[in-house]
């Protein structure tokens, strides 16, 4: 069966989902965690795409990226993993891939989904039962967006705010104070499932008008077709 073709506009963002082959891990210390996020700020402005929120889990990665070009998000995937892969195979002497095949990806509404999709990322690490909220998680951008905190790395301001993030506040200390507001309870369980749904289908993410416009730019559907053989006309 054919590889599903990518889904990605321009100034639209998109939530990827770049996962460990067979589900290995993909960062072992602290040393791994740090040399990605120096890479994907490197990469990130390199191409010119804009990161607004990321979660390093132990054997997957989540990001939230708008680029000003379609081609730039696939630059940076590559640039970056490949890079990656070269640091981990050499520091532990291994060979082979790291990856699970090609990153997960859906273009994500701002309107509707960007700060839900934030949310998503950045309580990772809370559904997985690894912390009992996204501040005491350290590999994430919820310090960040949430509390104004820069990476642990030199020289890693890695986040660029989305427009939207912008206006829940006049100042850095109400946006701050605005989007922790939102982590005050979980996300719906039936929007964590529309978020991974659309991201591993890659199929678009939002309402139906944001759907029909992307279906008419790229000239094909982009939302998950219904089971079953089609029926025959007679």
């Amino acid at each position: 069966m054919p590889r599903r073709p990518r889904v990605i506009l321009p100034n639209v963002p998109q939530h990827i989902i770049q996962r460990g082959n067979n589900r290995q891990a993909c960062f072992y210390a602290d040393e791994d965690y740090l040399s990605y996020l120096e890479w994907l700020k490197e990469y990130a402005e390199k191409t010119g795409c804009k990161i607004h929120a990321y979660v390093l889990m132990t054997n997957h990665v989540h990001l939230l990226v708008t680029a000003e070009k379609a081609e730039a998000v696939g630059a940076m995937m590559k640039a970056l993993g490949q890079r990656y892969v070269q640091y981990i195979n050499k520091m532990y002497k291994r060979t082979g891939t790291l990856w699970e095949g090609r990153y997960k990806s859906c273009p994500t509404q701002a309107e509707t989904y960007l700060l839900a999709c934030q949310r998503y990322i950045e309580l990772n690490p809370v559904r997985a039962n690894m912390v009992n909220h996204p501040a005491e998680y350290r590999w994430s951008s919820y310090a960040a967006n949430a509390q104004g905190f820069k990476s642990e790395h030199a020289d890693s301001d890695i986040i660029q705010p989305h427009g939207l993030y912008k206006a829940l506040g006049m100042d850095a200390a109400s946006r701050q104070a605005a989007y922790r507001e939102l982590f005050r309870y979980q996300l719906d369980i039936d929007l964590v499932d529309e978020i991974r749904k659309a991201t591993n289908g890659n199929y678009a993410l939002g309402n139906a008008l944001f759907v029909q416009q992307i279906e008419d730019a790229l000239g094909r559907r982009v939302t998950a077709g219904k089971a079953g053989r089609p029926k025959i006309a007679v």
